[in-house]
């Protein structure tokens, strides 16, 4: 199912250490153009971790990178300039404007302020939030500053995209138009990796699904071939079997029956 003709990421036998702890054991993946990767696992399974590898934001690690061709490892930062990323927690500029914000981040990535002041004005008109384009973004709620997260991270139009939780905080009318443009970015070709725990999303928006546990993936191949493999109805209860979280009903009742005491 992956377009090898053009692989997009690859890694071989990526082995992280941190201290004593092995935080991943031996990830072996190929990513082909245009697809929609959901990545999830339990916390602590070392999803956060290969992400920040791939972006270069992690070292110490064993084993090979690939990224558009280009081993991450040779000291040339070129590959990051078409890397777009949103983390799951903003260490967001408050004090800055959006205006500012925006500009900032563009400019690093070589688009002068005068195009992408226009670029992100459009942007943010059409998420609805233009009127706070030049306030401080202390004064946003939190949805507004997970737009201006998605529009940062596409700015540059860049061919990967890294989304973590991007749906956060977003209300129905934004969630369905943010799908939107992940199926349009892939039907453009862009590769997209998406990690949540939402995981009725993830069934719908992903055409892979790679669960990893435990520093190693359990799990590769689109929602039916999972489903088919578990004979389980849904992506959450897939995740459950496979992770081994099969109590969460009883401690849902024991949860209850606690509040319920006097």
């Amino acid at each position: 199912m992956e377009n090898m003709m053009e692989p997009i990421i690859t890694i071989k036998d990526l082995k992280m250490n941190y201290g004593e702890k092995e935080v991943l054991r031996g990830i072996n993946l190929n990513v082909g153009k245009g697809q929609i990767i959901g990545y999830i696992g339990p916390n602590g399974a070392g999803k956060s971790t290969t992400v920040k590898i791939m972006l270069g934001l992690v070292e110490g690690f064993t084993g090979e990178v690939k990224i558009l061709g280009q081993d991450i490892l040779n000291g040339s930062v070129e590959y990051k300039r078409k890397i777009g990323y949103v983390p799951e927690v903003a260490d967001i500029y408050d004090s800055l404007t959006a205006e500012e914000y925006l500009t900032f981040v563009a400019e690093l990535y070589g688009i002068n302020y005068e195009k992408v002041d226009k670029k992100a004005r459009k942007l943010m008109n059409m998420f609805g939030i233009e009127s706070v384009y030049n306030s401080r973004m202390t004064s946003y709620s939190k949805g507004m500053k997970q737009k201006v997260l998605i529009i940062s991270s596409l700015l540059h139009n860049p061919d990967i995209l890294f989304w973590d939780e991007p749906l956060s905080g977003l209300d129905a009318n934004s969630v369905m138009i943010v799908k939107e443009i992940l199926s349009e970015l892939a039907s453009d070709g862009k590769t997209i990796f998406y990690s949540s725990h939402i995981m009725d999303v993830v069934e719908k928006i992903s055409n892979r699904i790679i669960l990893i546990k435990d520093g190693q993936i359990i799990a590769d191949g689109s929602f039916e071939e999972l489903k088919g493999n578990s004979k389980k109805g849904s992506l959450e209860s897939i995740f459950n079997e496979l992770t081994g979280f099969n109590e969460y009903k009883d401690i849902a009742k024991e949860f209850i029956s606690t509040i319920k005491e006097v």
